[in-house]
């Protein structure tokens, strides 16, 4: 899974996250709605799309772009997009682009065509690895702090995430909110943690207090126990062919069951077949089965 439909579902999951990072209240997030939009007849797409609700449309919308690698063409994209959607939709409302980068080195290096927009009220820029420099930092931040930390960091993602699992009790009353975001920090400490060992999965448990990591853990768990099945396959026929066949076969089994369990879980088709590294098609028959 790519870290930027990550960070998007925290900012779906967890509205208040967004907010938070752009330098606004927490609570501005009742005020409006997140969406994903395809704009017709191109092939532009918001990933992050924050329109105020009606009572509250005196409020600007907030068009979020987040971005991972360097693209010398990101601003042209982002504005392409902004004024695309104003032009077809030509809404009664203010706006703001958030330009949202891993680090300031990935921003594109000619600014120029558009400095005055860069210059002005309306775009804010934002450069996640300086997030570690503020002194205080509220549960939303956090949670993409622990996005952004090294995978090879496994114990110090461990803790992070437990420190984060008993903030998200103390700190979010509502119940179904609170689950999400247990949810969330827990598919984080997943996607970061991909490769652990039977053991090393039992001590992580053990570490975060859950008593159902292993539903949470789902994908990761079927994928491992697809790889000892065909690795049992392959050594049983004693040939070297028959192991590789047999761990392909067990990968692809796991994977393929594991496929309801993301889509269960909010993922699209285009992001399972991403993170289990499989054809669209092949997701999309499993999910129209399950329909």
């Amino acid at each position: 899974m790519k870290t930027d439909h990550l960070l998007y579902r925290i900012f779906q999951e967890f509205p208040a996250s967004f907010f938070e990072l752009i330098g606004k209240s927490a609570t501005d997030a009742v005020a409006y709605r997140f969406d994903s939009v395809e704009l017709k007849q191109t092939s532009f797409r918001l990933d992050g799309l924050w329109t105020p609700i009606k009572s509250c449309s005196k409020l600007p919308a907030y068009f979020g772009e987040v971005q991972f690698q360097k693209n010398p063409k990101f601003y042209s994209n982002l504005f392409s997009k902004v004024f695309l959607y104003l032009q077809k939709t030509d809404p009664e409302l203010d706006w703001i682009a958030v330009a949202i980068f891993a680090k300031r080195s990935m921003e594109p290096d000619n600014l120029k065509p558009y400095q005055e927009l860069l210059n002005s009220p309306k775009v804010i820029r934002i450069y996640l690895d300086e997030l570690a420099k503020k002194k205080t930092t509220s549960l939303g931040i956090s949670i993409i702090q622990l996005v952004l930390a090294k995978a090879e960091e496994a114990e110090e993602i461990a803790e992070k995430a437990v420190k984060l699992l008993e903030r998200a009790k103390q700190e979010v009353a509502d119940q179904q909110t609170q689950l999400k975001v247990l949810d969330l920090i827990e598919t984080i400490v997943v996607y970061k943690l991909p490769d652990k060992t039977r053991q090393e999965r039992q001590d992580l448990e053990a570490m975060l207090g859950l008593e159902d990591l292993r539903k949470t853990k789902f994908a990761q768990e079927m994928l491992i126990e697809g790889r000892e099945q065909g690795l049992e396959l392959g050594l049983e026929r004693g040939l070297e062919r028959g192991l590789e066949l047999g761990l392909e076969q067990g990968k692809l089994q796991a994977k393929l069951e594991t496929v309801p369990e993301l889509l269960k879980r909010g993922f699209t088709v285009e992001q399972v077949a991403e993170i289990l590294k499989l054809e669209v098609e092949q997701v999309s028959k499993l999910a129209k089965e399950q329909e």
